[in-house]
């Protein structure tokens, strides 16, 4: 670790692991502040994907990390950011959501497209598998997905290797098994067909997905005539 971060913080317990870094939490005796701290070895960033997958995460963080959406020293949300698994939505002190761990994120221009296969398998969207170039609407499917298994406790798509989960995201044949789903509302169930929408053009936006009724109850059950 640089010697900046050493004078600044005070690096306490590691609090989880990935691919390339390690996640410590550490304290700022200025702000009197816990935060998260990432550290990544870069002599294991042998890939070109890699290594501009790390420069990408610390240009957003440095634009994107004082928004009060984002955790401070954590990752940064923009545009598209095709990671969106329960294992990175956190909550802070207050119960607020953030995300974290946005080593893959990037940039995409309103109407723009991105291409190249991201993402965990349970929670890709079906255009990503299939190696087309896709929008902002991939993270609708991935939170879709979230949603899904935060309702059923389990994944809406899956299988006993990567590509027969990959196969059942590409078939996107969304079910609600009725002993699962018996005590969940048909208006929940109704957001979630909306996100988890293999035609991208009937997909929900992101705008859309929060003024949904379910949404906008709180997740009450409400008419939505």
């Amino acid at each position: 670790m640089c010697e900046t971060l050493k004078n600044n913080y005070q690096i306490c317990e590691e609090i989880g692991r990935g691919r390339f870094g390690t996640i410590y939490r550490c304290f700022s005796p200025i702000k009197n502040e816990f935060f998260a701290c990432k550290s990544v070895d870069k002599s294991l960033l042998k890939d070109p994907t890699d290594q501009e997958c790390l420069q990408n995460e610390a240009k957003i963080m440095s634009l994107l990390s004082p928004h009060p959406k984002h955790c401070p020293n954590l990752r940064c949300l923009v545009s598209c950011i095709e990671i969106l698994k329960p294992e990175n939505i956190l909550f802070d002190e207050m119960n607020r959501v953030k995300l974290a761990d946005f080593g893959s994120a990037d940039w995409v221009a309103e109407e723009g497209t991105l291409s190249g296969v991201v993402g965990t398998p349970y929670y890709v969207a079906p255009e990503v598998v299939m190696g087309r170039d896709y929008n902002e609407k991939v993270d609708v499917w991935s939170a879709g997905v979230v949603l899904y298994a935060m309702l059923a406790g389990f994944p809406p798509f899956y299988g006993e290797t990567v590509e027969e989960i990959f196969e059942a995201v590409v078939r996107g044949n969304l079910r609600f098994p009725p002993k699962v789903f018996r005590n969940i509302s048909p208006e929940a169930k109704d957001l979630l067909k909306k996100m988890i929408c293999r035609d991208v053009s009937r997909r929900f936006s992101a705008e859309q997905a929060l003024r949904h009724p379910w949404i906008l109850s709180g997740g009450e059950t409400v008419s939505m005539d």
